[in-house]
């Protein structure tokens, strides 16, 4: 099953979907890891999402860039949990300090669509970023219309979309079955 899970900044969407893809049955398991650390705060957390995953039988892939190239080191057959769209696209889309890539979303749903063509089971996180009202600088709007534009893709290619909000599940598409019951 192809699950996309969205929701707000930091409410646990990757531990659900640690669950989630655990729960699909099929392995290897892989978690597909795309942040990139700019300070400690981001040291934290990549250690906080290993230290939630120890015992899981995870086999962790680093890939801040290119998705696509997770094919080729992987076995499709496989679960693949990839966490997540919104540091994909800022890496993409950021690649240096000086340079912004504007064609960064398109490059993504270009391998995103690969990856959910050549797999079967993989649980798919990004953050709900885009909604709120406030105008910001051009460059801002752009990093958030990308990733809207990455996640209604994704939506489009999943079985099931799920926003994750206040520790329960809501559905927006497909039918999870028992997998969200016990949130």
């Amino acid at each position: 099953m192809r699950i996309l899970i969205s929701g707000g900044c930091k409410n646990g969407k990757s531990y659900f979907a640690q669950r989630l893809a655990s729960e699909q049955g099929a392995h290897p398991l892989y978690y597909v890891a795309t942040m990139r650390s700019v300070d400690s705060e981001d040291d934290a957390r990549i250690e906080r999402h290993r230290a939630e995953r120890d015992g899981w039988g995870y086999i962790t892939i680093e890939q801040p860039t290119n998705i696509e190239e997770i094919l080729s080191k992987c076995d499709h057959a496989g679960s693949f949990l990839l966490d997540s769209l919104t540091a994909l696209l800022a890496n993409e889309m950021f690649p240096s300090y000086e340079n912004a890539n504007a064609g960064a979303a398109e490059d993504i749903i270009l391998g995103l669509r690969r990856v959910l063509r050549e797999t079967e089971n993989i649980v798919i996180v990004s953050d709900y970023i885009y909604s709120d009202a406030a105008i910001y600088d051009p460059l801002t709007e752009l990093y958030r219309k990308s990733l809207a534009a990455i996640d209604r893709e994704a939506a489009r290619l999943c079985d099931v979309v799920l926003e994750i909000a206040y520790t329960g599940a809501i559905v927006h598409k497909g039918k999870p079955g028992r997998m969200v019951e016990d949130i």
